[in-house]
């Protein structure tokens, strides 16, 4: 979850300005970057309780020691919520969670030694402090209650509005991990052609890293729990954007369709203004209670993006938001994914042929039910996501391939996808593994999965 966005408080007079705004996220391919986002639980090493803010365990001391390697921190009011470096952050999400928001990239060995760093540096402060951080896509064992909350003004304010809006939205802020990538558009056509296709998709994404199989020390009858919680966290701001696939769509229909969202809040002079369930549309025409008289600038408008949460979100940007957070090489292997799908011409024609047919209702459906059985989930046609995959991972393969980024050992992109490639071929999901652990070996007790599945 992003923080407060910053940049020219340029003041909005009207719609066309939030077109431009989008439009302006167009790049020619020679500049297409990557930017890879990942949530990790933090737990306190000798209880596995999770971390609160304060005390010589917590999440501030843990902020605090990552200063050493050059992170500079964002400060709210007393507390540090953040940390940034060369445009890039360490945040913190609201029951506590850890997030990487990285730099964007080149390529994806830049993206997976990323990855290796941040974490080495979690693991280095972490163990001087008794704190160990785990990737899964829900929390295992805490209850809601048991959860701390976090000190950073536009929780507070979701906190109040989600219960009203939905019966997970809390369990999401508070229980949930994720890793997505952020990926670049050439034009508006290249935009409409990667959105259609990567939400289409997202539902094989989600099965193939469903990680989040338990609920309070117990099986959830979910392979990815996670995702099933964004189906009942708020219908205003989430779910699979039937109109994405209308004829027609364009820039002006995803801002129509932002506009028409609820506001959270409004970020005046370091303090969020609550705004919630207020129209971003009054706000442009000087009518917002919240702000009585006052007009949006872009700074505005680029927070509010941030606070719609659909499986695929767009800003400047595409934002894969469909799967489960997880270990490390599967960190490195959701951008290889979506790169090798959506960076190549001939990839993203052969994907977006795989879907091109499919109905809203099938899409919906395969959203639905990817939750419970991920891989065995039958997609349109009769065959399983577990077949489709298979063809899904060749097209990725051959994009990888065709992109030539080649590390300091000639080595292509390709192996970033063997994680998955095992998981097509095996048949079982990490929630399928960690499923086979609680009910064997670890005969019931969750306690293990702090040991055997901690970065």
């Amino acid at each position: 979850m992003s923080g407060p966005a910053q940049g020219k408080a340029t003041e909005i007079a009207s719609k066309a300005q939030l077109i431009e705004f989008m439009e302006s996220g167009c790049k020619p391919k020679t500049d297409w970057r990557i930017g890879t986002e990942h949530e990790k639980f933090g737990f306190n090493l000798e209880t596995l309780e999770p971390l609160p803010y304060e005390g010589p365990s917590g999440i501030k001391a843990m902020l605090e020691g990552l200063q050493r390697f050059g992170w500079e921190p964002q400060m709210e009011g007393d507390n540090v919520i953040a940390l940034t470096m060369r445009g890039y952050s360490v945040s913190l999400e609201p029951g506590g969670q850890l997030e990487l928001s990285g730099e964007a990239l080149e390529n994806l060995h830049q993206t997976c030694s990323e990855v290796h760093t941040h974490l080495a540096q979690v693991r280095e402060v972490g163990d001087e402090i008794g704190v160990g951080f785990l990737g899964l896509g829900f929390s295992p064992k805490w209850t809601r209650e048991e959860t701390p909350i976090m000190p950073k003004g536009r929780y507070g304010i979701m906190r109040e509005y989600m219960p009203k809006r939905g019966q997970h939205g809390l369990d999401m802020m508070f229980r949930s991990c994720t890793v997505q990538v952020n990926l670049d558009f050439g034009s508006e056509a290249d935009m409409i052609k990667k959105f259609r296709t990567s939400l289409a998709l997202q539902p094989i994404a989600t099965a193939l890293f469903a990680n989040s199989p338990f609920t309070e020390g117990k099986p959830n009858g979910h392979l990815s729990h996670r995702s099933y919680i964004w189906t009942d966290t708020d219908p205003d701001r989430t779910g699979m954007l039937p109109f994405v696939f209308e004829d027609g769509f364009s820039f002006e229909q995803y801002v129509d369709y932002a506009l028409d969202v609820p506001m959270y809040f409004v970020y005046r002079d370091g303090r969020y203004i609550d705004a919630s369930g207020q129209s971003f549309r009054d706000f442009m025409e000087g009518r917002l209670p919240a702000l009585p008289g006052e007009r949006p600038n872009l700074v505005d408008w680029d927070n509010h993006l941030t606070t719609l949460f659909p499986e695929v979100r767009m800003k400047r940007f595409l934002e894969m938001r469909g799967a489960d957070g997880g270990p490390w090489r599967r960190l490195c292997a959701l951008p290889a994914l979506w790169v090798g799908l959506l960076y190549d011409d001939a990839a993203l024609d052969a994907a977006w042929d795989l879907v091109k047919n499919w109905t809203a209702e099938e899409r919906q459906k395969l959203r639905e039910d990817v939750v419970t059985t991920a891989l065995q989930t039958e997609v349109p046609g009769g065959r399983t996501i577990q077949d489709l995959s298979k063809e899904v991972l060749e097209i990725a393969s051959a994009g990888l391939k065709a992109r030539k980024r080649l590390d300091s050992f000639g080595e292509d992109e390709v192996h970033f996808l063997n994680a998955l490639k095992n998981t097509v071929e095996s048949g079982k999901t990490p929630a399928d593994e960690l499923l086979e652990c609680y009910h064997g070996k670890w005969n019931g007790n969750i306690d293990p999965i702090f040991k055997e599945y901690a970065y």
